[in-house]
């Protein structure tokens, strides 16, 4: 089993995630690209106290190419796994507030 905060890199935070926090107690983090939905889960639930995870979905973000404008390469961002976890008990406080 893995360390949880090597599952859970960072949550995205954007318009979007807040809206789907509101409305569907849904939750959307960057996760490491080897995890699997069961880890995901255990992980929320280990670094997050009082919160049960009812659902995980998960999806591949291929990294964008980017052109150096100096020397006009190609380059490409990283690739990403985002995982949406939906909550049944509890909330996040992503922010203490």
């Amino acid at each position: 089993m893995k360390d949880p905060h090597d599952v859970i890199i960072r949550p995205v935070v954007s318009e979007k995630t807040y809206n789907q926090v509101d409305n569907h107690n849904a939750y959307t983090f960057v996760v490491a690209p080897g995890s699997s939905k069961p880890e995901i889960k255990a992980a929320v639930e280990a670094i997050f106290d009082g919160v049960k995870v009812a659902q995980v979905n998960t999806l591949n973000r291929k990294g964008k190419r980017v052109r150096n404008r100096k020397t006009g390469h190609w380059n490409k961002r990283q690739d990403s796994k985002r995982a949406i976890v939906t909550l049944s008990e509890g909330e996040i406080e992503l922010f203490g507030s």
